[in-house]
């Protein structure tokens, strides 16, 4: 069984299969069994740290990574382009290019099978692709708009969240890969639902308790997060997190800022309790500088807010968490890092306008990827010397639109 991003197995005793077995027969009985993040923390491999990857040269933010294991992944950018490796990216292949399509996120269930979310139309300019969702079947080859899901499509797809979930029905332990796609920035806020790995399709309407949504982030088929914003016009929107735990059939507000402008961009969790997302603001008063991060420990049940910098010029993307200290965040300043927990933060180079960062497990250690600009690794870096950066590779990149 293969495991993506923050997947690890929970061991079931006897007694709990005892328990189940005696549930009336009849009765739809399910217990997950995986725990969308690890138990045991994970921890840096010694000399460990961030090092810049070879890629082709872009000019903006790209938005998405996904590895399936510490040698194979992806990267998707607005430029319609999927970028593959399978040295763990030490190389990288286009493996995909299709003009007018945004790819904007990417969610692999292996190494074969995945899928790509498409920002759509009437948002970035030179966006021509109306299709929300592509689905690969042989690796990232070729891309096929998914036509499953019931009713109108959605506008467009921000993130994709794949957990591997073994559960118990009615006495039988089964494995199952649920997919959530969420979308999109400045609305409208849909969320499209998979519980048996893209075979079928759900979508529920997000509208009433979100306006827009840029991140999604499930635990188990019932329990999942939503980071959003309250407003399709950022102007007026507050950052948003809402919860659910009957599988998105209902949810509850578990954070809404108390400031305008502002959403909540990507959330990590490295432990099921806590967790971190980070807050973009776009406010335009200069004396309003201090910028922050929500960080809760019971779930995602409730979040306080935790100053990140003290600038008005810093707009917060990607976050990345390995334990629950280890953490780091991408600006349009650079890479900020953690070792407490969020409670103070400096400045690391991971890479510029870092859009998400992933941590890959490898035993008790893990690897990362990070991507923006550039795409960076976290791990032992190769003896031979780096190049020096260049002008163009060091120059600020100005994010208009979030």
């Amino acid at each position: 069984m293969k495991f993506a991003e923050h997947a690890a197995l929970v061991i079931v005793t006897a007694c709990v299969l005892a328990a189940c077995a005696t549930e009336p027969q009849g009765t739809l009985l399910q217990r997950s069994l995986t725990s969308a993040t690890p138990d045991a923390a994970l921890r840096p491999s010694a000399g460990a740290h961030w090092y810049k990857l070879a890629t082709e040269p872009y000019k903006g933010k790209q938005d998405d990574i996904f590895f399936v294991n510490p040698k194979i992944g992806f990267y998707v950018n607005g430029k319609g382009r999927v970028f593959r490796s399978d040295d763990g990216g030490a190389s990288w292949s286009l493996v995909f290019y299709q003009p007018g399509t945004y790819f904007r996120a990417i969610g692999m269930l292996d190494e074969r099978h995945g899928f790509a979310g498409n920002i759509g139309t009437d948002y970035f300019p030179g966006v021509t692709d109306e299709t929300p969702l592509y689905e690969t079947l042989d690796g990232g080859n070729r891309w096929d708009a998914v036509a499953r899901i019931p009713g109108p499509p959605v506008k467009g797809i921000c993130a994709i969240d794949v957990l591997h979930a073994r559960t118990i029905n009615a006495g039988v332990i089964t494995d199952r890969t649920i997919v959530h796609a969420a979308g999109r920035v400045g609305g409208p806020a849909w969320l499209l639902r998979s519980i048996d790995g893209g075979a079928h399709w759900s979508k529920i309407d997000m509208n009433p308790y979100v306006a827009m949504i840029l991140d999604v982030k499930f635990f188990d088929e019932m329990n999942g997060v939503v980071f959003a914003g309250s407003d399709a016009d950022v102007e007026r929107s507050h950052a948003m997190i809402v919860t659910t735990n009957d599988g998105g059939q209902t949810w509850r507000k578990a954070y809404e800022s108390a400031r305008p402008s502002e959403l909540i961009w990507k959330g990590s969790f490295p432990s099921r309790r806590t967790g971190y997302a980070t807050v973009q603001s776009y406010d335009q008063d200069t004396s309003n500088v201090q910028r922050y991060v929500v960080k809760t420990q019971d779930g995602g049940g409730t979040w306080n807010e935790i100053p990140m910098a003290s600038n008005h010029d810093i707009n917060e993307f990607g976050i990345g968490f390995a334990n629950e200290d280890l953490g780091w965040i991408g600006t349009n300043k650079g890479g900020f890092e953690t070792h407490d927990g969020g409670a103070t933060w400096n400045p690391v180079d991971l890479g510029r306008v870092v859009n998400k960062i992933r941590v890959i497990p490898e035993g008790r250690e893990f690897v990362g990827f990070a991507v923006g600009a550039d795409v960076y690794k976290f791990g032992i870096a190769p003896t031979a010397p780096a190049a020096p950066a260049s002008s163009a590779e060091t120059a600020t990149i100005p994010v208009a639109r979030p």
